[in-house]
């Protein structure tokens, strides 16, 4: 099987530091725009530069390198800048660059972990190399995440005491690259005590859940990201429904991109639900109705 989103993915190259080049998943790209006069927003992040007007809509500017922990732009820079305008975790974002470099076509299968002793603030889902040269792939989400506080309504489920034992006998996967990601779809779960397993990794999911069927306790329930390097979520949603000792999984695959084409992708690839991420209420919920599956088809 070779994934939709494996086909249509390509890298966005771009710079940030003279030296160092930086990508994003063309997925989350709106459209490239040469620097505009901004204007200030009040009492925003020090990051956000102000807000641009692009095709009659307004949306904030964020200085992309200052935001990662780089030098930020000076204003001689402005000039030969862009603003990458992306559509991710359902805002409309804006983020300058020091300069943009190309798009490829990328096997995601060939971008590796980024490595573990670069501490809790990179702002990386992985690496891999053009031309010689390494390119490190940003966590937008992990950003966003900092610039952009989650409120406590989108994290805090509540759940009824019988919808709670609904969910607490399931054997729960929740597989994300994202470190921002994994820590809201732990803290979702935690906070309503609901036992889990979690990884960074589609083939460590898949192996897990192999695992797991050998030792008759099957995953009952996968909640996975769609864009993964390595193994993505519709390749993993794949392979779970193509084995017949994992394919009674319930699949729950969510995206930070706000696209309608992710919905029908993952239905083709055997998932039950796909959701944008993250609101803690709507994957609760879709975790419950989940369970409701599970339960009648063990009664059935």
């Amino acid at each position: 099987m070779k994934s939709k989103a494996t086909q249509s993915q390509g890298l966005l190259l771009f710079r940030l530091s003279h030296r160092q080049l930086f990508a994003v998943g063309t997925l989350k790209v709106r459209e490239l725009v040469p620097y505009t006069p901004l204007n200030a927003i009040p009492h925003s992040h020090p990051t956000i530069l102000g807000a641009a007007t692009i095709r009659g809509n307004t949306i904030p500017v964020i200085d992309m390198a200052a935001a990662v922990g780089y030098k930020g732009l000076l204003k001689e820079e402005l000039a030969k800048s862009y603003i990458v305008v992306t559509d991710c975790q359902r805002m409309v974002i804006g983020f300058l660059v020091r300069s943009i470099d190309k798009i490829i076509e990328c096997n995601w299968r060939d971008i590796e972990s980024p490595p573990n002793n670069l501490g809790p603030n990179a702002y990386l889902t992985g690496v891999t190399r053009f031309e010689d040269g390494l390119v490190q792939l940003l966590d937008v989400e992990l950003l966003l995440s900092k610039v952009f506080p989650a409120s406590p309504e989108t994290s805090r489920p509540i759940l009824t005491d019988v919808q709670r034992e609904k969910l607490k006998p399931l054997r729960i996967l929740l597989v994300d690259d994202s470190k921002v990601a994994r820590k809201q779809l732990s803290d979702a779960l935690d906070r309503i005590n609901i036992p889990y397993q979690v990884t960074s990794d589609g083939h460590d999911a898949l192996a897990i859940m192999k695992a797991a069927a050998e030792n008759h306790e099957p995953i009952d329930m996968l909640v996975s990201d769609i864009e993964m390097p390595g193994l993505d979520g519709y390749e993993l949603a794949f392979e779970v429904k193509n084995t017949p000792a994992l394919a009674k999984a319930y699949i729950i695959l969510h995206t930070s991109l706000s696209s309608e084409i992710s919905v029908g992708q993952a239905q083709q690839v055997g998932a039950n639900e796909a959701l944008e991420k993250f609101d803690a209420h709507e994957l609760i919920s879709a975790m419950l109705r989940g369970a409701d599956c599970i339960n009648l088809a063990e009664s059935s």
